[in-house]
């Protein structure tokens, strides 16, 4: 295959994700983060720069968002919701992180392949992904991509989908967002 049949099999595989995912299961997430002050994101290596992404769209509307880890991130209280991206549930700083935002009272969030995961168990919303752990050969579902790269893509394709929601239930448009769009750059 050459590159443009390797993307069109991509594509392919992202388009039969959609209709393993829970739109109920969204829903929640979308209202998860209406219902809270402050919004905190986290995931370890490619899912972390997905949720980089994640947290700069919810800046762009508007809403009190932060990536775990960095230095302008504030401390997390019971009215804040912990949005964790991780295919496999278990990445241990990421248990220890939804441990610890149960312990304070807020909400934990998790997309994830596996929702019986130490991570699944310990959240309050859980939306499963479809996809591969980054050891495919303990996997039932396939996928021509190398590693955790389904989920990967899913993930920000899904994050990005929870921004029109919200953008939808708050009658924002791309316009009102681009004011918030950085400008020192």
């Amino acid at each position: 295959m050459n590159t443009t049949q390797y993307l069109a099999e991509i594509i392919k595989e992202l388009n039969r994700s959609v209709d393993l995912i829970s739109n109920d299961e969204a829903e929640k997430l979308v209202n998860g983060i209406l219902e809270s002050k402050k919004i905190f994101v986290a995931g370890a290596g490619r899912s972390g720069f997905m949720a980089k992404s994640f947290a700069m769209r919810m800046m762009h509307m508007g809403i009190d968002a932060y990536v775990i880890g960095e230095t302008v991130t504030p401390n997390f209280e019971k009215d804040h919701i912990l949005i964790i991206g991780s295919g496999s549930g278990e990445t241990k700083g990421l248990v220890s992180m939804a441990e610890k935002a149960k312990s304070i009272g807020g909400t934990v969030a998790v997309v994830t392949i596996f929702p019986e995961s130490t991570i699944g168990e310990l959240a309050d919303i859980t939306i499963k992904l479809p996809g591969s752990p980054k050891d495919q050969s303990e996997s039932d579902f396939k996928t021509i991509q190398p590693m955790g790269s389904l989920f990967e893509q899913t993930l920000l394709l899904f994050y990005d989908a929870v921004i029109l929601r919200f953008m939808e239930k708050k009658g924002l448009d791309t316009n009102k967002m681009y004011g918030r769009h950085a400008n020192l750059e």
